[in-house]
C-alpha cells in the first residue's frame, strides 16, 4: 500500500508542473505593456519602472517564469495590485472557509448518494426508484447557482429556516457556522450526489448478479453482510471515481456559490480580482484551487486502492 501511495504522489508532481507554466503564462496574455497594465492607467513612470522590475519584465521569459516559481515554492504569491495585500495571506485566510464547505457539501453528497444508490440498487423499478431516478436527473440538468438561489428563496425566504447571509467561524459556534453553510453546501452537493447516486445504483445492480454474491447468499451470510461486505464494496468502484472527477466541479462552483451567500471564502476575492484584473490573485487562486483538486483526487485515489486490492497489485 505504501508504494500504491507514493505512485500517486508522484503522479500530482507533472500536474502541478505543467498548471504552474500555464498560470504563468496568463501574464503573456496581457495586451500592451504588461508592466502598465499590471500597475493601472493612473500608474506613475515609477510605479510601472517598479513592477518591471519586481516581475522581471526587463529579462526572457524563462528567467521570469524561474524567478515566479521559486517565489511560488516559498509561498510568495505577490501582493495584490489594489490593496497591496499579500496574496498568499489573503489565501490563507480565505481557504479554510472554502475548504470546509467544499467538505461539508462532498459528506452531503456521500452520505445521500450512496444510500439512495444502494436502496435503488436492490429495489429496482420500485417507487424509491422512480423517485430518486426523476430527483437526480433534475439535479444533473441544474447549475448550483440555480440551485442555490432556489434554496435561498425557498429555505431562507419563505420558511426562515436558515440564514440567508453571512458567516460563523466553527471555532466561536459550530451549530451557527453549520446554519449558515448547509444552503451553500447543499447547493454544491446536489450534483455531484446525483452523479454518485446514478453510478452506484447501475453498479449495484450489476454487482448483485455476480456469482461472488450469489455464493455468499448460499453460505448463509446475512443481508448486512453480503450487502456492505460484499455488493457496496465491489460496486463503490465506478461512483467513488465519478466523485473523484467531480470534485473539480464543487471546487469551480464555489465562487459563484460563496458569492451568492456571502460566505468569505475564495470565491469572493477571486471574482474581485477577476473583474479588476489583479493579476497576482488571479494567478495564486488557480494554483489553489488546482492544488486542491489534485489533494482531494489524490485521496480518492488511495481510497479507492484500500477498497480495491486490485489497484495496489497493479500500481
Amino acid at each position: 500500500m505504501a508504494r500504491y501511495i507514493t505512485m500517486r504522489l508522484l503522479s500530482v508532481v507533472p500536474i502541478l508542473f505543467l498548471v504552474s507554466i500555464f498560470t504563468f503564462a496568463l501574464i503573456t496574455f496581457v495586451p500592451g505593456d504588461k508592466a502598465l497594465a499590471i500597475a493601472g492607467v493612473t500608474a506613475s513612470p515609477e510605479d510601472i519602472a517598479r513592477i518591471r522590475t519586481q516581475y522581471h519584465l526587463d529579462q526572457p521569459v524563462y528567467v521570469q517564469y524561474w524567478y515566479w516559481l521559486e517565489g511560488v515554492l516559498h509561498f510568495d504569491l505577490g501582493d495584490s495590485r489594489y490593496n497591496g495585500q499579500s496574496v498568499a495571506g489573503q489565501i490563507e485566510t480565505r481557504l479554510p472557509v472554502t475548504l470546509s464547505l467544499v467538505i461539508l457539501a462532498s459528506v452531503i453528497a456521500l452520505a445521500f448518494g450512496v444510500v439512495l444508490g444502494l436502496i435503488a440498487g436492490i429495489r429496482r423499478r420500485r417507487a424509491v426508484d422512480n423517485v430518486t431516478n426523476i430527483a437526480s436527473g433534475v439535479l444533473l440538468a441544474l447549475p448550483s447557482f440555480v440551485v442555490a438561489l432556489v434554496l435561498l428563496l425557498v429555505l431562507g425566504v419563505r420558511l426562515g429556516w436558515l440564514p440567508i447571509l453571512g458567516y460563523t467561524n466553527f471555532a466561536d459556534s459550530p451549530w451557527d457556522w453549520l446554519q449558515h453553510m448547509i444552503m451553500p453546501a447543499l447547493a454544491l452537493a446536489g450534483h455531484i450526489g446525483a452523479i454518485v447516486y446514478r453510478q452506484l445504483r447501475a453498479s449495484v445492480g450489476d454487482t448483485l448478479g455476480a456469482r461472488f454474491v450469489t455464493a455468499a447468499w448460499a453460505r448463509g451470510g446475512s443481508p448486512r453482510g453480503v450487502v456492505g461486505k460484499h455488493v457496496l464494496r465491489n460496486a463503490s468502484g465506478p461512483a467513488l471515481t465519478s466523485f473523484g472527477v467531480q470534485i473539480a466541479y464543487v471546487i469551480g462552483g464555489t465562487v459563484i456559490v460563496e458569492q451568492i451567500f456571502s460566505v468569505p471564502g475564495m470565491g469572493p476575492y477571486l471574482l474581485a480580482a477577476i473583474k479588476g484584473n489583479d493579476l497576482p490573485v488571479i494567478q495564486g487562486g488557480i494554483l489553489t484551487f488546482v492544488l486542491c483538486q489534485a489533494v482531494f483526487a489524490m485521496l480518492v485515489d488511495i481510497t479507492h486502492g484500500f477498497l480495491n486490492p486490485k489497484l495496489r497489485v497493479a500500481s
